[in-house]
């Protein structure tokens, strides 16, 4: 007899979770742990490529030391965070590791640009095989993010929402941070690393006007 009204409470119980949002909000909270990963495979997939982009550049350029290092220290930066699952629970963390991730994007579009000043650069196989996968990582960064942004808008809303909210406040489940709004800019427009196929010469300085003559 006590066997079964023990089954009959737990399944009462199992329903009145049910209809609170209780397995709402863990498929959702697994969704956003799915799509964290993902986005954080594509930024390690980045961070990668950076050893082999900063020493074929400086094969040919060694004298942009300060885009070189730049590039170095921030790679080092994103590094330095350890991105454990709890990071998307903190909010300080999360913004601070998305900065960093932002700073190597910067650090590596300028390496990019500085690069269009060296032909030979550009004309190297190895360093147009690290650009396409550069681009096609980026690529993929975006979707990945675009992913995680969908998933924990959809738990903030669920754990916001009425009757949701008060099961979400039972087991202690808050919202957790997103990406910014210009964050999610940088997501909709991709940093572009395409190189033209012009392998001429760069561009000869602007020519100065020879001095007028002194009066006589």
């Amino acid at each position: 007899m006590l066997k079964k009204l023990a089954g009959l409470i737990a399944a009462l119980s199992v329903l009145a979770l049910s209809g609170c949002g209780y397995n709402t909000l863990q498929t959702q909270d697994e969704q956003i742990k799915a799509a964290w990963s993902e986005v954080l495979n594509q930024y390690q997939r980045r961070a990668d490529l950076v050893p082999n982009l900063v020493n074929t550049v400086k094969g040919y350029a060694a004298q942009e030391e300060r885009v070189l290092t730049e590039v170095t220290n921030a790679r080092a930066s994103v590094g330095a965070i350890k991105a454990t699952p709890e990071l998307i629970n903190d909010p300080v963390a999360f913004q601070k590791f998305i900065a960093a991730q932002n700073q190597l994007q910067g650090a590596l579009s300028r390496l990019l640009l500085v690069s269009e000043n060296y032909p030979n650069l550009k004309s190297d196989q190895v360093f147009r095989d690290l650009q396409a996968q550069l681009e096609g990582t980026e690529n993929r960064i975006t979707v990945a993010r675009k992913r995680y942004i969908d998933s924990v808008q959809a738990y903030n809303s669920t754990v916001r929402r009425f009757p949701t909210n008060l099961t979400a406040m039972l087991f202690k489940m808050e919202v957790k941070p997103n990406f910014t709004v210009a964050d999610e800019a940088t997501v909709s427009k991709p940093p572009s690393v395409e190189f033209n196929t012009n392998t001429g010469n760069p561009p000869a300085a602007p020519s100065v006007p020879a001095p007028a003559p002194a009066p006589k």
